[in-house]
């Protein structure tokens, strides 16, 4: 029946995804409306024979179900990505679940990845590798781009010396030059459920993060999986590897911190570099202005 199914993948998303109690809660809601709704679109109890055997024009009614309740399109892009990856978890290893393009989601001027996009866009990658072990490494990889503002070349380019990850790690950038940056908690408890789950040995010489044959991670790896993500999630289609650096940026820059400092964290070698983020960030500060003020119109 659909509650067992649900119940056990709250389980699933709980112990072995290890999803958050404000990811679980969003994903549970989503599935408890969809069987809901199927209960009375196809008519009977909703069990796993039903939900393996759906088809687009099931996933279309849903969708169009909700946006007559005013869902808007990026939401609407969420639910269809947690219920592609419930349809996937109910059928199994060989789930074949319903292609659709998701709903388009309006294009304005670049911005930066909000903290919680960032978290979904890493948890969506997780949820759609191959293999356990590739999603959690996934998953590592892009927290620690954002939450330390790593180049993706950088990130690749750490060995089985950087381990355990302590309160700071020595990165290498460009030109070779070396810098120190904060590692928060999270994100190093990130990179260590990757390294125990990782069937492939990760010594102090070889790439920290390693390709599903054991050789380096190419960074297009990467950048296929993050646009998959982008898309389901109606993200903008400038949300790349690299912007989750620049958000890393952006939100320091927002918080407080000065240019000086932020030239440090990000290896850049002229302060013009980093000056860029002010422009940003001044946009971002406008736009929440124009948004919110009432004579801003």
């Amino acid at each position: 029946m659909a509650s067992d199914l649900i119940r056990d993948w709250d389980a699933h998303l709980a112990h072995e995804k290890r999803r958050s109690e404000h990811t679980r809660r969003a994903y549970i809601a989503t599935a408890e409306r969809f069987c809901a709704f199927l209960s009375l679109h196809r008519g009977g109890a909703v069990d796993a024979a039903m939900l393996t055997a759906l088809t687009p024009n099931d996933l279309r009614a849903y969708l169009a179900d909700r946006r007559a309740e005013g869902l808007g399109n990026a939401s609407a892009a969420r639910e269809l990505s947690a219920l592609r990856a419930f349809l996937r978890f109910v059928g199994g290893s060989n789930a074949s679940v319903p292609q659709m393009r998701g709903p388009r989601v309006k294009k304005g001027l670049p911005r930066p990845v909000s903290p919680a996009e960032a978290m979904q866009l890493a948890q969506n990658v997780e949820d759609n590798a191959r293999e356990g072990w590739v999603g959690a490494r996934d998953f590592a990889l892009l927290l620690l781009l954002y939450g330390a503002g790593l180049r993706i070349g950088e990130a690749l380019a750490l060995t089985g010396a950087a381990m355990p990850l302590g309160d700071t790690l020595r990165v290498t950038g460009k030109r070779n030059k070396t810098r120190i940056v904060p590692i928060l908690p999270a994100v190093a408890k990130a990179v260590a459920r990757y390294v125990a789950a990782c069937p492939w040995p990760i010594a102090r010489e070889t790439p920290l993060f390693l390709g599903v044959r054991g050789g380096p991670l190419h960074p297009g790896v990467v950048r296929v999986s993050v646009r998959s993500a982008r898309r389901a999630l109606g993200l903008s289609d400038r949300t790349t590897p690299h912007a989750l650096r620049h958000s890393f940026a952006t939100h320091l820059l927002a918080g407080g911190a000065d240019l000086r400092s932020l030239q440090e964290l990000l290896g850049h070698a002229s302060l013009a570099s980093t000056q860029i983020y002010t422009a940003v960030d001044a946009a971002h500060l406008l736009d929440i202005y124009r948004s919110a003020h009432p004579r801003a119109g």
